[in-house]
């Protein structure tokens, strides 16, 4: 579930994981995005997610994510390429969440890039109940909603929508969420089913695909 027995996160792995396609091998447009365990016992509870796109015919990546290292010394909560586009995370091996390629994955980067831009918590990180790399995810797929990703209950932050906005689209852009500074809410859709948030921790149903929503477990399966 996540990294144990190492003494600090920089020991941990930080390698491709090889979800991502060779830009050498693969030349078209690629948008995926990816979740992971959190580092320590944050992993018990919650996932660290990014985005990665690579346009057609480039010969690497770009990777965005928020992080809280350095920004309370002024450094910007979102950063570039950090890592590898399917790195692990502190040891965690990461999940494909969404593995968009070819022409639609080139007419939806340069949206990418004005949410990116847009995103308001730029100099802002707080790891519960936001905003924080989820809240950031989040924000990028409310302004792509024909993709339909839903991000895993264990993706604490997705629900933080600030201090004075209460109501909004799910991440899935199937449906709608209340939320009270993502630590109480209501999320109702038909990717995410019904979600009740409680102290930024989600519980809920997913009707269409037979699962129940734990927090820290994420899906459990019905069938």
């Amino acid at each position: 579930m996540f990294a144990r027995g190492l003494p600090h996160w920089r020991d941990a792995r930080w390698d491709s994981a090889g979800l991502a396609p060779d830009p050498a091998a693969f030349r078209g447009a690629v948008v995926q995005i990816y979740a992971a365990r959190a580092w320590g016992w944050k992993g018990v509870f919650a996932v660290h997610s990014w985005i990665a796109f690579k346009r057609e015919g480039a010969a690497a990546y770009e990777r965005y994510e928020v992080v809280g290292w350095g920004v309370k010394h002024g450094l910007p909560a979102v950063r570039r390429n950090m890592r590898p586009a399917d790195a692990y995370w502190a040891g965690n091996r990461p999940r494909l969440l969404a593995d968009l390629r070819g022409p639609a994955a080139a007419a939806l980067i340069p949206r990418i890039e004005a949410a990116i831009a847009s995103y308001p918590y730029r100099r802002s990180y707080r790891s519960w109940p936001g905003p924080n790399s989820n809240t950031f995810v989040a924000h990028l797929l409310r302004s792509l909603p024909e993709l339909g990703v839903e991000l895993p209950p264990e993706a604490v932050g997705k629900d933080y929508l600030g201090a004075t906005r209460w109501l909004a689209r799910t991440p899935s852009g199937t449906g709608v969420q209340l939320s009270f500074w993502g630590l109480f809410g209501l999320t109702l859709a038909r990717e995410e089913g019904l979600e009740l948030t409680f102290l930024g921790l989600n519980l809920g149903i997913d009707p269409l695909d037979l699962a129940l929503k734990l927090p820290g477990v994420g899906r459990l399966a019905l069938r």
